[in-house]
């Protein structure tokens, strides 16, 4: 394994919770999370999927808000409110791997990821371009698509530890993905998620360490854990992996945090000695 320069290293947190479809609640479980991971010395939490609601696809709508970049001003809906309150008065970036953003289509919403820095203002939005369709062989069957419209746009942003591609949860199978990321200059992966108990047992570390080790970056990879009602359960382990695919942090079941150090001169280490992202030869 590389060794890595010495540096300021930031800390970060990934949270692992239990939303269900109570929409104060999951807020105050967020929360409390949240201050958990600031009062650890986070800068920046990232939080999972779905973090505000969890349950059917037409429900989503009743929650949906408008996300605009810029300062969150009095007319903010609730969970953007919320956010803006949180992010200053815990001194943190949040990461909000997953709120309703209101479409402009009737009927429909985005599955939307808003960065908010500790001024408690929105710097960037990503909305999720991969929806969820599938049949699994427990029997599970998910429509996404049902009310949910996909995003167009692929987006890093510049945060306290360094600059951050923007996805969300089943956007992970699609490596393409990432690569566009990293030319984007992206340094760290934030990869929330809603991940189902049969698919994440069998590929959510080996598709996050994959990202990981493709793109030589951080992954910090929020998730949902456990029963939410409605038939539906995930898989949990929220985790962090390091840009040589270690997994550094992770939270075991239940709701609570992993917080490790992100050190841009390990993950810049790495690239210089083992330079794949330079020995690219085909591309879009």
């Amino acid at each position: 394994m590389p060794a890595a320069m010495k540096s300021d290293a930031v800390l970060c947190a990934v949270v692992q919770m239990t939303a269900r479809d109570d929409l104060q609640a999951n807020l105050d479980r967020a929360e409390g999370l949240v201050r958990r991971a600031a009062s650890r010395g986070a800068t920046l939490v990232a939080l999972p999927e779905n973090l505000s609601f969890m349950g059917p696809e037409e429900a989503k709508l009743a929650t949906a808000e408008a996300w605009p970049v810029g300062a969150i001003g009095d007319d903010a809906g609730t969970v953007r409110a919320w956010a803006g309150r949180l992010a200053r008065d815990a001194g943190v970036w949040l990461v909000l791997g997953g709120v309703t953003e209101a479409s402009p289509n009737a009927g429909r919403v985005y599955n939307t990821c808003a960065v908010v820095d500790a001024r408690g203002e929105i710097v960037a939005k990503y909305r999720k371009i991969h929806r969820f369709d599938v049949n699994l062989a427990d029997g599970t069957s998910l429509r996404e698509s049902k009310v949910v419209d996909a995003g167009a746009e692929v987006l890093a942003c510049d945060t306290p530890v360094g600059r951050m591609g923007l996805s969300i949860c089943y956007d992970v199978r699609f490596p393409e993905l990432y690569r566009a990321l990293v030319d984007q200059g992206a340094e760290v992966l934030s990869v929330p998620a809603a991940f189902t108990v049969p698919t994440g047992r069998d590929h959510w570390h080996v598709l996050l360490r994959a990202r990981a080790i493709e793109s030589q970056c951080y992954v910090l990879a929020a998730a949902q854990w456990g029963s939410h009602g409605h038939g539906r359960s995930t898989y949990g382990h929220a985790l962090i992996v390091d840009p040589w695919g270690t997994v550094i942090a992770e939270c075991p079941d239940g709701e609570g945090i992993a917080v490790a150090e992100i050190d841009l001169a390990r993950a810049r280490a790495i690239r210089a000695q083992l330079p794949s992202l330079q020995h690219r030869t085909l591309r879009r």
